[in-house]
């Protein structure tokens, strides 16, 4: 039966890895290195939660997007957010029509949220009662106008971008919005070969166009299956510490979360970390998610739900630095002590 049973998740874990390795190729047709960035897009894609890019012009977080879009047969928005944008302009509003009889009745016309994959472009440069607009739908993925609940198609992932420098003209993201994304990856200048290679690539007159890899209905089997990979008792404990130790009011946290934190992760950063966590595990081929690989995506996982004193930002200790120390303080709880633990 457990022979069954481990031959079974192997070749759903082949199946996982092969459909991330044909996405992933397509994406490199076009886009020039950035695998951590890839991998947290992707990552995102699998397991339904929603990313946010961070880095300065010209870096491809756009082009990254629009290319994925073309890798998977979803239908595909950009939303470019500026301080004008309204509400309505995303989710859609009620218009009168004039029905056949004569009689004069409200339509709802649907706004560009409604496609299963959105790009919110700039998203910092809209007003936070337009930012709240993606709210319900990125949590609950549905829209609700005049009453009326409009359920939004699946696999729904919305992937937002913003220039973490400029911030004239913009508006910082409220932390019920910046909550809803599962990572928050930054995006880095490219190397010099990458550089050297994307000049190559560019300024020619041939274009690479990546070919349609994956289905909706695919992607919402492998977001079933990451849900599946089994989780220790001890990887949960770790993780609940994990993101407990980042809140300066808990018993738990340490003096330099005390003193340069303001608030730290709440629960949705746990479930965050044990669902990135599995699609780590498929994608190195194995079946249990650990403590390793729960520290390996702290940082995408963490760095936006972490906000610090104005003491931490004197001293120049941003959110990265506090992970550094949360993941150096917090000691992994013993596999046979879970149990125990878990009812203290």
């Amino acid at each position: 039966m457990a022979t069954a049973a481990t031959a079974t998740m192997e070749a759903r874990a082949d199946d996982f890895r092969s459909a991330y390795g044909r996405v992933r190729s397509e994406i490199g047709k076009v886009i020039v290195g950035h695998d951590e960035i890839v991998h947290g897009v992707l990552t995102c894609l699998f397991v339904g939660g929603h990313a946010l890019l961070e880095g300065v012009p010209g870096l491809g977080k756009t082009l990254l997007i629009r290319t994925l879009a073309d890798a998977l047969a979803l239908d595909f928005n950009r939303i470019q957010f500026t301080p004008d944008l309204m509400p309505a302009d995303i989710i859609g509003t009620n218009v009168v029509m004039e029905a056949p009889d004569g009689h004069r009745v409200f339509e709802f016309q649907r706004g560009p949220i409604f496609s299963q994959i959105v790009l919110a472009d700039e998203i910092n440069r809209a007003t936070p009662k337009t930012q709240s607009a993606l709210l319900e739908a990125m949590q609950e993925h549905s829209v609700t106008v005049g009453g009326h609940v409009h359920t939004l198609k699946e696999p729904f992932f919305v992937m937002a971008t913003q220039n973490p420098i400029e911030q004239e003209g913009t508006y910082p993201l409220p932390e019920a919005q910046l909550d809803r994304f599962m990572l928050n990856v930054h995006v880095p200048y490219p190397t010099a070969s990458e550089e050297l290679e994307i000049l190559r690539r560019t300024t020619g007159d041939d274009a690479p166009e990546p070919e349609t890899r994956l289905s909706a209905d695919a992607i919402v089997a492998l977001q079933h299956l990451v849900r599946r990979v089994p989780v220790a008792e001890h990887v949960f404990l770790y993780a609940r510490d994990l993101v407990r130790a980042s809140r300066p009011n808990e018993p738990e946290a340490s003096e330099t979360v005390r003193r340069c934190v303001s608030w730290g992760a709440g629960p949705r950063a746990g479930q965050s970390l044990i669902l990135a966590a599995k699609a780590r595990t498929l994608l190195e081929g194995r079946f249990h998610a650990g403590i390793a690989d729960v520290r390996a995506v702290a940082y995408p996982v963490l760095r936006h739900r972490i906000v610090t004193t104005f003491h931490a930002e004197a001293e120049g200790v941003d959110p990265d630095k506090i992970i550094a120390h949360l993941l150096e303080a917090t000691p992994a709880p013993p596999e046979r002590a879970a149990a125990r633990l878990a009812r203290g």
